[in-house]
């Protein structure tokens, strides 16, 4: 009996009542093997009707098929513009991989056994949080230029920084989930990225695990969402403890809470970029523009000419740097100084999607890329081994090269018509 009864005096599982359901909450770790046990365990006293786990459709349907990764089309992703949040979520894969394989366990495995036991408990899986591509592109949108240049540096550093985490630490990261551990400086300066990771998917969850089917629900979070989703879910009865009859909720006043109506799909619309934003998209491109015209009409035909020399040669010089940091094949490299010069005055077209096109045809991905691509970002050497992921870094780096050196040629430039 005291074996069975464990986890009810864990501090990690909630009994309450929602909407005329009974829902078991339970906070995890993402690579804790007591939460993975926890999950199963708690899953199989209670039979629940459904189970509930924090991930959106896709991170589901990926842990169902393992082999998903060889259906990628990395030509596609280019020119959907999702290199970035590909990256980005491959890096932060990385990241809990590493970790998870130090402490011998699977990452994502307390999900992995909840869907498990929902399945030998006919229940049924409902996945409760939001598309991490949305997630990721409201904070991305919701950042400045070096903010997201420092955000870039600091997922490249979290490869080489899983080695000298502590078991400790691990129980540490209890409170937080991967994303969150690895914006800790950035979300410091800048609040809505704390808005965005934490507080609006507390709401998410909350608003779909109450209206998930089923009289009984297990729900399986991180466990620094438990008191946000208590907070937004609307708490009737709070159970605590067992009263004899696993049954029994009985009403409790310390989680109560009155229910706020959410509608989640505002939390799923893509913010449009502010008007500053959309604004200085095309101001750079202009203020080049008149630059080129200042320079030719104030100073003379010759120093206009060398004014367009001087931006060809820095924009092309930085975007180069940035592609060959990513190891491109010389085309890769060669397209990208050509385009970067010409891409910049036109906000609707990246010298990174350039190269990374030329990239993917010249260093066109095999089968054993894709298929390997788990194991390849293990490891920092790997990313840039992987043809798949390499692509992925010549898009971004190109990218980065070609913004740095814009930035760096317009006060050459206006110091020349001054």
């Amino acid at each position: 009996m005291e074996e069975n009864n464990r986890w009810i005096e864990n501090k990690m599982v909630e009994k309450f009542v929602c909407n005329g359901k009974n829902i078991i909450l339970i906070g995890t770790a993402h690579v804790s093997k007591e939460s993975a046990e926890l999950v199963k365990e708690v899953i199989h006293r209670e039979k629940p009707d459904t189970v509930c786990v924090e991930l959106c459709a896709t991170r589901l349907k990926s842990i169902r098929d393992s082999d998903s990764w060889r259906n990628m089309d990395i030509v596609k992703v280019i020119r959907e513009k999702k290199s970035m949040f590909l990256l980005i979520n491959l890096m932060l894969a990385s990241f809990q991989k590493r970790i998870a394989q130090k402490f011998d366990i699977k990452p994502g495995q307390e999900m992995i056994n909840a869907i498990e036991a929902a399945s030998i408990e006919n229940a049924e899986i409902i996945p409760v949080d939001r598309e991490v591509q949305i997630t990721i592109t409201r904070v991305w949108r919701s950042m400045g230029f070096w903010e997201k240049i420092k955000l870039m540096f600091q997922l490249i550093l979290s490869l080489f920084s899983s080695e000298d985490i502590t078991e400790e630490e691990i129980e540490k990261m209890k409170q937080e989930d991967i994303l969150q551990t690895l914006l800790a400086d950035v979300k410091k300066e800048h609040p809505i990225i704390e808005r965005v990771l934490i507080d609006e998917r507390d709401q998410y969850l909350a608003k779909k695990i109450r209206i998930a089917p089923g009289e009984k629900i297990v729900a399986v979070v991180g466990a620094g969402h438990l008191a946000g989703i208590k907070r937004y879910i609307g708490v009737d009865n709070s159970y605590l403890g067992e009263r004899g009859d696993k049954q029994n909720f009985v009403e409790s006043n310390r989680s109560s809470s009155s229910y706020q109506d959410i509608d989640i799909s505002k939390l799923e619309e893509l913010p449009e970029p502010d008007l500053f934003t959309k604004t200085l998209k095309w101001l750079i491109p202009g203020l080049i523009v008149v630059l080129f015209a200042a320079g030719f009409f104030m100073k003379g035909s010759e120093t206009g000419t060398d004014m367009i020399w001087l931006w060809i040669g820095i924009n092309g010089l930085f975007a180069g740097i940035g592609s060959l940091v990513a190891l491109a094949h010389p085309y890769s490299i060669i397209s990208a100084m050509i385009a970067a010069p010409i891409t910049i005055l036109h906000p609707m077209i990246a010298a990174g999607w350039v190269s990374g096109l030329v990239e993917a045809i010249t260093r066109k991905p095999k089968v054993r890329d894709l298929e390997s691509i788990p194991i390849d970002i293990m490891s920092v050497r790997g990313f840039w081994r992987n043809s798949v992921t390499r692509i992925l870094l010549v898009v971004v780096f190109t990218n980065i090269g070609a913004t740095i050196g814009a930035f760096t040629a317009i006060p050459i430039m206006l110091k020349i018509i001054n």
